[in-house]
């Protein structure tokens, strides 16, 4: 496995149907505490073709539901990862793209 790919990325519910209309969207996946503070695991956003960062992507899904903008309050603190490689807030998302989002992680 290459540096910076996440294992044990689940697929996305053979049962989950995305409100794709226009085949502009990326996957968005939640884990862990986020995904029963949003209570949903999976979605599909439509982006721009041109794609969009990171950070502006979760700042829509924030615009879009109270419960995920609650939820995704610490994102300095959340991890990323864009079709299984960890990134950064600044790194592009394009259409197609699957986005796994993980709460902060405590321990040591």
């Amino acid at each position: 496995m290459a540096e910076g790919t996440v294992q044990g990325i689940a697929e996305v519910p053979q049962d989950f149907k995305g409100s794709a209309t226009t085949g502009m969207t990326v996957t968005v996946l939640y884990f862990a505490a986020l995904r029963e503070q949003i209570g949903r695991e999976a979605q599909e956003l439509d982006v721009p073709a041109e794609g969009l960062a990171v950070s502006a992507l979760l700042a829509r899904l924030g615009a879009e539901d109270s419960r995920a903008a609650t939820a995704l309050a610490e994102q300095p603190r959340l991890r990323v990862a864009v079709n299984h490689a960890l990134c950064a807030m600044s790194d592009m998302v394009r259409p197609g793209d699957e986005v796994a989002v993980f709460p902060p992680m405590t321990g040591g």
